[in-house]
């Protein structure tokens, strides 16, 4: 183990929280087993306690405590813009309410920001249960990453950001993303790269814009992994979303979507079709901020920042993949990781059908990729894990899991059993996709939807149209 030292003059800070009735919604996380009828007789007195008790608490407390109260519920973004105007220190830590600090955990951010100004840092963070209060420590080998509907997510830190660290776990991890509840940025260095969108609603999507932005922008986002504070992960959010929950982040990440991820944004858009009915306002001011900061392109985040991206950053097509003798298409079926692949009739609606065809010789949907072990065995889909070969370990590391695609016959060949992708019956009898021995049958033959053609080493081809190559 290592210790570390801190100087006790930093840098100084300002902690903005942001809260709705918390309390309230931490006393019935630990009463949630009484009745609902019962606890919701105590609301006026919890209320109450939150009013003039609460400001008489704060004012016994060693470091001086504003509460500043919005004049209608304006959601967890435009309270944080709200707070973080009437700061005073040179660092502004943002932290959730439902949160527990542990010794030590400040110092570590601040040092960080001292010798790197654009820096910003994040803690790692604890699960404090929501039903026992149980404190748990979090992992140092997680970082932040998204899905393609732009959904948060944690996956294992890469062996490329290890090598970078040279092994050394007290060193911070570069995060493509943060989490966004926690995390500290110089106040003027907030400023500068335009704090929070204001046209984001409540809460959902600013913390991937932000990410973006940071990184774009000539930022870094770091895990601090000295730093350590609990959050308490909630089942379910306690309160409603003014509209609905999906008009809200749809919105949201519509506007991320159209000012940072250039034309990547397709990936999202066609995944989750229904977003383009949503309003998401005016963005110039935005666009804008982007180019007075002169950043750099989305392609470049991908290339540089997040390579192990679940958005590939070369493909072929990006749609339906349409069988020519059936006329119907792959289909995930909504099933889930280590899940047989389906197929159905083609709806047109993006979705489920939604694949692509990668550079790297994968069809995947998301983060997982079409997977097949055997002649005649069920296609699944399993995790694309970037790496060559150990998509199923027991075959020649060199192959496994790749595809070729013939672009006179239209078919998909696996190329560990040399085998082509076709519409049979399989082991339990069902019909779905599986691999055969290529044959000219028209139900190996496929049509690539929305297909981009890439020219992998210089150019990248657009077309509008289906066409089969």
């Amino acid at each position: 183990m290592r210790r570390f030292v801190y100087c006790k003059v930093v840098l100084t800070t300002s902690l903005v929280w942001v809260l709705v009735d918390v309390f309230l919604l931490l006393y019935f996380s630990e009463c949630n087993k009484c009745d609902e009828r019962k606890d919701r007789s105590l609301l006026p007195a919890l209320r109450d306690f939150l009013r003039a008790k609460l400001e008489d608490y704060v004012r016994t407390l060693e470091v001086p405590v504003k509460i500043l109260r919005m004049e209608q519920r304006s959601g967890l973004i435009r309270a944080r813009l709200r707070g973080a105007a009437i700061t005073t220190g040179q660092v502004i830590t943002f932290l959730d309410a439902h949160c527990e600090c542990t010794v030590g955990w400040l110092e570590p951010l601040l040092a960080h920001i001292r010798e790197d100004r654009r820096a910003v840092v994040c803690p790692i963070i604890d699960v404090i249960s929501d039903e026992t209060f149980e404190y748990m420590a979090g992992s140092d080998m997680t970082y932040g990453g998204f899905n393609w509907k732009l959904n948060f997510r944690w996956y294992p830190v890469p062996q490329r950001e290890m090598d970078r660290r040279k092994g050394d776990r007290t060193l911070p991890v570069r995060t493509p993303t943060m989490a966004g509840g926690l995390f500290s940025i110089d106040k003027t260095y907030f400023e500068e790269i335009g704090s929070y969108d204001p046209g984001m609603d409540i809460w959902g999507g600013e913390n991937l814009e932000m990410s973006f932005r940071i990184w774009q922008c000539g930022g870094s986002l770091e895990i601090i992994t000295c730093s350590h504070v609990g959050h308490v992960f909630r089942k379910a959010t306690p309160y409603s979303f003014p509209g609905g929950t999906g008009q809200v982040i749809n919105k949201n990440n519509r506007r991320l979507a159209e000012v940072w991820m250039d034309e990547f944004k397709d990936f999202f858009y066609i995944i989750s079709p229904g977003v383009m009915r949503v309003d998401y306002g005016d963005v110039s001011s935005r666009k804008a901020l982007r180019e007075t900061l002169k950043c750099k392109p989305f392609s470049w985040y991908l290339e540089n920042i997040y390579p192990d991206s679940q958005i590939p950053r070369r493909y072929f097509s990006l749609g339906e993949i349409r069988n020519v003798e059936t006329n119907q298409c792959v289909d995930n079926m909504g099933r889930k990781e280590n899940e047989k692949v389906g197929f159905f009739n083609c709806h047109g609606m993006g979705g489920n059908q939604v694949f692509s065809y990668t550079a790297d010789k994968e069809i995947r949907t998301d983060d997982l990729c079409l997977d097949v072990s055997r002649l005649n065995g069920p296609v699944k889909m399993l995790k694309c894990h970037h790496m060559k070969g150990n998509q199923m370990f027991e075959y020649d590391a060199e192959y496994v899991g790749k595809w070729e695609y013939d672009f006179e016959k239209h078919t998909f060949l696996h190329i560990i059993t040399q085998s082509c992708l076709t519409i049979s019956r399989l082991e339990d009898g069902t019909y779905g996709p599986t691999v055969e021995y290529c044959n000219n049958s028209p139900l190996q033959a496929w049509i690539l939807h929305n297909y981009t053609r890439l020219e992998v080493a210089r150019h990248l081809y657009f077309s509008p149209t289906d066409y089969i190559l």
